[in-house]
């Protein structure tokens, strides 16, 4: 074959145009790249390896042709034009929730659970952000001890949330430096857009990520349980998760907390992320190395380290997992899908 149709939805977003930077790196063979956004954005240009490709306004006409239509552009979006792709004959790879929980769409992260993606139907779902790098992390010590428990909480960065998001952090710290009041920094979108109040994100740590759903978890934290029940496909792991919004514009940091059906000496766990795809280990307290979000931008790994056994409890792990969002949380893993979608043959060419 001479390569893959591949059209980017949502181009002109943050995770977008990431999708387009990780498709110009990747091992994909391609041929035809087709970006498309709404109407307003139709007539742009980006560039990719160094030619201007024109933006197209999304139509269920625009999947004529494609082979993997990656999607970044909304959960609406989504639901109303991923089956016209598939109708057309695309795979569609899904950045959104509008297919995660879906029993009949895979939910993939390929170093954990890439055979998924033979049972699909033309849909595949990417998972929430803050799950992907959890279960990089947390697959390769399960494939040896097993998993009872996981307690995370997130230090999630503002990308997350949009590039809106991103003006909103900027605008209020230098507000809040030139001597603004906390009372006039007039917050418009964080913690969570669709939700009653705002408050500042600058030089503040926000413990909502979305709306509060049921039992007084966010739907964020809801992601996280449901998700990683489903990626490891194991109903009895136990999973509770707080997720905070930090003013940090990339990079979301994780202190995850685990407990392994036996007990493995921290010596082998770290012996196992060293070797671990997608995991750097970043793991060395006498020199104060550890992952930080400032260092993952840009990256397409995850970095694990404070790795250190519970004292009270002998099959508790405690570590610190960090990622670019924007990345492996998003552009990157839906990229790589579509790599190991290509690998395992699983793309319907027309």
């Amino acid at each position: 074959m001479t390569g893959y149709n591949v059209a980017v939805v949502g181009a002109t977003g943050a995770v977008g145009t990431r999708m387009i930077e990780m498709l110009a790196q990747s091992t994909l063979p391609l041929g035809e790249v087709k970006l498309l956004a709404s109407a307003r954005s139709a007539g742009q240009t980006r560039q990719f390896k160094g030619q201007d490709l024109v933006i197209e306004e999304l139509v269920p006409e625009s999947f004529e042709g494609v082979d993997i239509a990656l999607f970044s552009a909304g959960g609406g979006i989504s639901k109303k034009f991923a089956p016209e792709a598939v109708k057309r004959g695309a795979v569609v790879v899904d950045n959104t929730s509008a297919f995660r929980m879906d029993p009949e769409v895979p939910l993939v992260v390929p170093e954990v659970n890439s055979e998924a993606l033979k049972a699909h139907k033309g849909i595949i779902a990417n998972p929430n952000c803050s799950t992907i790098q959890m279960m990089v992390a947390l697959e390769p010590i399960r494939q040896v001890a097993g998993l009872k428990r996981i307690i995370v909480s997130t230090y999630q960065a503002v990308s997350g949330a949009g590039a809106k998001a991103m003006a909103e952090l900027k605008r209020e710290s230098q507000a809040y430096l030139s001597g603004t009041p906390v009372a006039d920094l007039q917050p418009e979108i964080l913690p969570c857009g669709g939700d009653k109040k705002h408050y500042p994100i600058a030089f503040n740590a926000l413990p909502q990520i979305d709306v509060f759903a049921e039992e007084d978890y966010t739907y964020e934290e809801w992601k996280m349980i449901n998700e990683t029940r489903k990626i490891m496909e194991d109903d009895t792991i136990k999973v509770a998760a707080t997720c905070v919004r930090i003013p940090v514009f990339a990079g979301h940091s994780e202190s995850v907390y685990i407990e392994t059906e036996k007990v493995i000496p921290v010596s082998a766990v770290k012996e196992l992320l060293a070797k671990a795809p997608g995991v750097v280990l970043e793991d060395d307290p006498s020199q104060q190395i550890y992952p930080q979000a400032l260092n993952s931008v840009g990256k397409k790994e995850t970095f694990v380290g404070r790795l250190r056994r519970d004292l009270d409890v002998a099959e508790g792990l405690h570590m610190w997992v960090v990622s670019d969002n924007l990345l492996k949380g998003a552009a990157w893993n839906s990229v790589q899908i579509a790599e190991t979608l290509h690998e395992l043959d699983l793309v319907r060419v027309p």
